[in-house]
């Protein structure tokens, strides 16, 4: 979960530096830079679950063609 919160930190400071540049507006950065960030690490979190199945789910099949090939 720490790994989460710092991504979610930086990827705000990000959203809001870029937002701000290409627009000139505080409160337009603002704005995106809590939305996006937050669906976004929210996303992640969902990700690197899915992602942790998968390893598992391939660390399995490696395991069981390595059995059949002893």
């Amino acid at each position: 979960m720490k790994k989460t919160a710092t991504f979610a930190t930086m990827h705000f400071a990000i959203a809001f530096g870029v937002t701000y540049l290409l627009t000139g507006s505080l409160v337009l950065g603002g704005l995106v830079a809590i939305v996006e960030p937050a669906v976004n690490t929210v996303a992640f979190y969902f990700h690197e679950k899915a992602w942790g199945l998968v390893e598992r789910k391939h660390a399995m099949n490696v395991e069981d063609t390595s059995v059949l090939l002893a």
